[in-house]
């Protein structure tokens, strides 16, 4: 038989171990199931993605499919809020059915000062519309107008909250660089290109290429 003072050990160590594990099983590192050679994949958002700024085939969404060598699809709106995005993707998920979105949307949201947790549900129900129809998403971060620009935290609280690959860096930089912008909250053709590069990136790191 087991002594006490040793079943009390064993518990003990089963206890520690089981609790050391938690947060590694709650933790997996976000995942994409590899592209399919003639997926498609959507670009959703307002101006940053319709290409506000660039030249005729410079928008991100364009380079980004000369990048990888698949179909991506500009579903960008200049001005759209993210209400009425929320209104408008499912419509647009059922035309073009992608294998993938890459989301970047609330800017105009910060540029009106709409409601912080509007635009955060609206955000959240674009993720689930998305995932409902079982189809992938990435996320970007996008700033609130400021002196220093960072992604606003809804987007890394989000991305956490429901694993999702995000990239919180590139829109904040490229929009706080002067030689990578057209206007005043506009990338130009460079400014683009770091955004698809990015996004090629991201979907690199997460397996879908």
């Amino acid at each position: 038989m087991i002594k006490q003072e040793h079943r009390h050990h064993i518990i003990s160590l089963l206890t520690v171990l089981v609790v050391s594990f938690l947060p590694t099983a709650c933790s997996d590192p976000p995942g994409l199931r590899p592209l399919a050679d003639d997926a498609v994949i959507l670009a959703f958002g307002d101006s940053l993605t319709y290409g506000t700024g660039a030249t005729k085939g410079h928008d991100y969404p364009q380079l980004l499919s000369n990048l990888i060598n698949k179909q991506v699809i500009n579903a960008g709106i200049p001005g759209e809020i993210t209400q009425q995005g929320v209104t408008r993707l499912p419509a647009v998920l059922d035309e073009f059915t992608p294998q993938l979105v890459i989301l970047i949307h609330g800017g105009n949201d910060f540029l009106r000062k709409q409601n912080h947790a509007a635009t955060r549900q609206n955000l959240l129900r674009m993720i689930q519309l998305i995932r409902s129809r079982d189809m992938d998403v990435i996320l970007f971060g996008v700033p609130e107008p400021g002196l220093f620009l960072t992604s606003a935290d809804v987007y890394a609280e989000l991305a956490t909250e429901h694993n999702l690959p995000i990239n919180t860096d590139t829109i904040p930089t490229v929009l706080g660089t002067k030689k990578l912008k057209s206007d005043p909250i506009h990338p130009n053709d460079p400014g683009y290109r770091r955004i698809a590069e990015a996004a090629r990136q991201l979907l690199e790191e997460n397996g879908a290429l």
